[in-house]
């Protein structure tokens, strides 16, 4: 994919699909202002071109105002955003507190909805046809046990994604939402040997019989955001191997 002058942000970029994606998109020739929570996870990128990281948790809304002064001061415009940072949380719902999922809601949610408005006005300002996809779950769009303050949080993001493609595409900014199904984060190799049972059922709703991969995510991120989709607007894209048509 061609995604040679196009300047990405990245949260969540230190583990799992975040580090893939920039690892993705740098590859198809993009330059990555990657946003990292753990200091630990910089090593990754010790040799790394065409990428800036900035660590600081996503809810800070100051720390765009830095990334924004950084690129400006670069002359590398931000032509896209990938929303990626989430956090999973599984609790019986009669035992959920109002902190708790206030919690999820400002690191899946709300993070996501006053960068998306911050950029915005930014791309208006500048005249730049933005591209944002947001990272869902098909957690989001089916019930899961235990696990309904995550699937509020990630069901809101979707739906915020597809009034705010009804209001910006005049403005040409397009967004997309990806809702991952089972795939091969950090913590796969746990889940799968002290949870053999619950990974074993995860394998039987698959119809493909395999978790994916997350390059598989990282791709279509690319193409999303490239010039081969400009007609792809407000789109809840599920990569889940066939679990919600099982």
């Amino acid at each position: 994919m061609n995604l040679k002058n196009k300047n990405i942000l990245v949260t969540g970029a230190g583990k799992g699909i975040g580090f893939v994606t920039v690892n993705t998109l740098i590859k198809d020739g993009a330059f990555v202002y990657a946003i990292v929570k753990d200091k630990k996870d910089n090593k990754k990128f010790k040799d790394y071109r065409n990428l800036l990281v900035f660590n600081g948790r996503v809810e800070n809304v100051n720390l765009l105002q830095k990334i924004l002064k950084s690129s400006k001061k670069i002359k590398k415009p931000i032509h896209g955003l990938v929303n990626n940072a989430g956090i999973r949380f599984r609790k019986k719902f009669t035992e959920i507190k109002k902190k708790e999922i206030q919690n999820v809601f400002d690191v899946n949610f709300f993070s996501a909805f006053f960068l998306m408005q911050t950029l915005s006005k930014y791309f208006i300002k500048n005249k730049i046809k933005g591209s944002i996809i947001n990272i869902a779950s098909i957690v989001g769009r089916i019930g899961f046990s235990e696990l309904s303050a995550y699937a509020s949080s990630k069901g809101a993001l979707t739906a915020l994604t597809q009034s705010f493609a009804v209001e910006m595409s005049r403005y040409g900014i397009k967004t997309n939402t990806i809702s991952p199904g089972f795939i091969k984060t950090s913590y796969y190799k746990k889940f799968k040997n002290k949870k053999r049972n619950i990974y074993n059922w995860t394998l039987s709703r698959i119809p493909m019989k395999r978790w994916g991969e997350p390059d598989e995510i990282s791709n279509l991120v690319s193409y999303l955001l490239s010039d081969k989709s400009t007609y792809i607007n407000g789109e809840n894209i599920n990569i889940d191997g066939g679990w919600l048509n099982s």
